[in-house]
């Protein structure tokens, strides 16, 4: 039989509704790049200065009311804005800003704080060069123990010490043992990378020295400290940048508990930042010329611990034997 049922066909017409559109996105991709521009202006405002506020507010004030050589644009990392007093038509900001020195608008004081830092990472950078290699050293990494790294306000200090079976020099006089000259070798290589002056200090324990009567600890510290400056200097460290060699004798011991303890008998190595430079400096040119070695007069170094004895008996007591005595190298520029 034949089929004569109609064949019906559906069309479905389909009709997006408005909020499966793609007008949101603009509309969102407005918000999100306002809220960059907020939160950009904020970030600006919280790490901008009161001056640098004041100038970009003079700027968009008064923008032809500014000197041509400050920087074309209202902040970036090439300048700040600077007043110029004879062209402005704002009174209000006819003057420079007072703190305002030159015209990147950096103070003495930001320059200043910035090469501290700077100094202080590099100390950083270089203890752990110095750390590295004693532990990479197979030789070097049997006297580890021996020896101490850290940083101080007067710089980065390495202290090389005796150990009970293990001294440094020969006893009684300033003979290094070979390991010792190993180790100072293996320092003048690292630390003479950096433009910093370097303080050698030498110590004993408080046993008395028994030999002639007019040599004592005081003499074989400061010999000892002299001895490690000749290692350094074969070493390829620069002479001109040796700032002091000095003997503390038993005065700043080590193990204050245990006078006679084998630490207690050391070298002193420090790296000297930039203002223990200059108090070296101004302590030699309050006294003139640096002292040949075999003056050896009296004076205090900036290197002396907390617990070392007081002024007035350390500038009776001291004996040093070679300092620099020419004015002290700024740092590099960076």
């Amino acid at each position: 039989m034949e089929n004569n049922q109609p064949i019906i066909v559906k069309r479905v017409k389909k009709v997006a509704g408005g909020h499966h559109g793609g007008a949101w996105k603009i509309a969102f991709a407005d918000f999100a790049t306002a809220m960059m521009a907020f939160f950009l202006v904020m970030w600006l405002m919280t790490s901008a200065t009161p001056e640098q506020k004041k100038a970009i507010s003079g700027y968009f004030q008064d923008p032809i009311g500014f000197t041509e050589s400050a920087s074309p644009y209202v902040i970036d990392l090439g300048g700040t804005p600077t007043p110029a007093p004879e062209r402005t038509l704002n009174p209000d900001i006819s003057e420079t800003p007072e703190s305002q020195p030159d015209e990147t608008g950096i103070s003495t004081d930001q320059i200043e704080t910035l090469a501290d830092k700077m100094e202080q990472e590099r100390l950083e950078l270089l203890l752990q060069e110095l750390q590295n290699k004693v532990e990479d050293n197979p030789e070097l990494q049997r006297f580890k123990d021996q020896i101490l790294f850290e940083i101080t306000q007067d710089g980065l200090r390495i202290q090389i010490m005796d150990a009970e079976n293990r001294p440094m020099f020969a006893l009684g006089s300033a003979n290094l043992q070979p390991y010792f000259e190993d180790i100072l070798l293996v320092m003048a290589d690292t630390i003479r990378a950096v433009p910093n002056k370097i303080s050698i200090s030498g110590h004993t324990d408080a046993k008395p020295f028994v030999g002639r009567g007019d040599f004592g600890n005081w003499e074989l510290s400061s010999n000892r400290a002299n001895a490690a400056r000749r290692v350094l200097i074969a070493g390829g460290y620069p002479d001109e940048q040796v700032a002091r060699v000095v003997g503390y004798a038993s005065s700043a011991l080590f193990d204050r508990e245990d006078p006679f303890n084998p630490v207690n008998r050391r070298i002193d190595i420090v790296v000297l930042t930039k203002k223990a430079q200059r108090a070296i400096e101004g302590e030699q040119g309050a006294n003139g010329d640096a002292p040949a070695p075999d003056q050896a007069p009296a004076t205090t170094p900036s290197d002396a611990p907390a617990e070392a004895l007081p002024e007035d008996q350390l500038r009776e007591r001291l004996n040093i034997f070679e300092g620099g005595g020419s004015p002290l190298d700024q740092l590099n520029n960076q």
